[in-house]
């Protein structure tokens, strides 16, 4: 089946907003064996909205709207759909109900215009909002399925799982199923190059590498008619990847690393604590967004300055003054200072120039020192990352994420 995805709303255009529609729908699609040939994005402009959905109908089994569902007057995908299939609109005394009684719940005020949302074409079905007030709506005509959902990302989630997948997996017979392997502490060139004999002859099933934000993911999708012979291709598959990349696939369902980490620790029952400087704390912001981390998560230190090293941590002012801030000798200080003082299992340090100044011929902008320590062993790297303040921090992390992952794997 092919598809494409049509996106209203002027301020996707004027990048006031961002699209993170098409990215979920094309990854959920893709995943059930149907294939987005185009992603088109329109303003609020009736005329451009029909142009394109002509277009659309004429070389694709099924269209996908978000957005212009809503009751304000720039608000027109339903309006310009039903006209454009020649379908008038019926406001539907049940969606009225709904609306009435979601309002009453809300306590917010309902205004005429709301109402404007239960006009429905008549011989679409109705998708429900189970996030919202506005429908969605399901037109068939001439062998092709137009299905309109709200731009508001929740919504369309919502809609999308609950009314949406379940008419496109009833039209076909295709099984198609994928396996995810989370991989750290390697770029996604270097893992692609590792697989490129599998996917320069890859036909099913295929294989493809993601970049995420703290990892890459590799995706194995295969499909057929027969859920055994699926499950015989992935394994085959499987064995390489697992072969490959070993210890370095730290999860198998999408989960983040530092996710992973967290529920590592809460697994152990070791304790951790954080000292940044360069990162200025966001590996401590990261374990925080973990729920139940509490049990496991210490304390954090954000010791940007000298004098924050010596005081909070302890780090010898000779260190300081013979080596720099930003050395294998003052993270391991760090770490040493941190489990002294808070008594954790474990201790992580990071240390660095993360720019765009502050760097020498001696000590680049992108150098950088993480230390993951027990009270056995200390491991200290040192990293040279490139990118722009932001991207230097985050690889920080991700690397700190990766040492710590190893270093609570082989606790004793």
């Amino acid at each position: 089946m092919k598809c494409e995805l049509l996106s209203i709303g002027t301020e996707l255009l004027t990048g006031a907003t961002l699209n993170t529609n098409v990215n979920y729908l094309s990854t959920e699609l893709s995943a059930i064996g149907v294939d987005v040939h185009y992603h088109t994005t329109i303003g609020d402009n009736p005329k451009r909205l029909r142009e394109c959905l002509d277009i659309a109908v004429n070389r694709v089994d099924c269209v996908i709207i978000t957005g212009g569902l809503g009751p304000t007057q720039d608000d027109l995908t339903k309006e310009t759909v039903a006209s454009f299939f020649n379908m008038p609109l019926k406001r539907d005394d049940q969606q009225v109900k709904k609306l009435k009684k979601r309002f009453e719940n809300s306590g917010y005020p309902l205004t005429e215009n709301n109402f404007r949302q239960c006009d429905i074409p008549v011989g679409a079905a109705i998708l429900d909002n189970s996030c919202g007030t506005a429908p969605g709506i399901h037109i068939e005509k001439n062998n092709v399925d137009v299905f309109m959902l709200p731009g508001v990302p929740r919504e369309m989630k919502a809609m999308f799982t609950e009314s949406v997948l379940p008419v496109l997996k009833s039209k076909s017979n295709q099984i198609v199923t994928s396996r995810y392997y989370n991989i750290c502490d390697m770029g996604e060139s270097q893992i692609e190059n590792q697989l490129l004999d599998l996917i320069k002859q890859q036909t099913n099933p295929t294989i493809a590498t993601y970049a995420g934000v703290e990892e890459v993911t590799v995706r194995i999708t295969a499909g057929g008619t027969n859920a055994a012979e699926i499950k015989k291709l992935l394994d085959q598959t499987e064995s390489v990847i697992n072969e490959r990349f070993g210890s370095r696939i730290f999860s198998r369902d999408r989960t983040t690393l530092s996710k992973t980490v967290g529920e590592l620790l809460k697994a152990k029952g070791l304790s951790l604590s954080t000292a940044e400087s360069c990162t200025g704390g966001q590996i401590a912001a990261a374990l925080t967004a973990i729920p139940g981390i509490s049990e496991v998560y210490e304390t954090g230190f954000v010791t940007y300055s000298n004098n924050a090293k010596k005081t909070l941590l302890g780090v010898p002012s000779d260190i300081l003054d013979t080596y720099g801030a930003v050395s294998h000798q003052t993270a391991e200080a760090m770490c040493q200072g941190l489990l002294e003082r808070t008594g954790s299992d474990l201790a992580v340090s990071v240390t660095g120039i993360a720019g765009p100044g502050g760097g020498s011929e001696a000590k680049p902008v992108g150098l950088v020192y993480i230390g993951v320590a027990d009270h056995q062993h200390k491991i200290i790297e040192k990293c040279r990352f490139n990118g722009d303040r932001h991207q230097i921090q985050r690889r920080s992390v991700n690397k700190a994420f990766a040492m710590l992952r190893n270093l609570i794997i082989t606790h004793d």
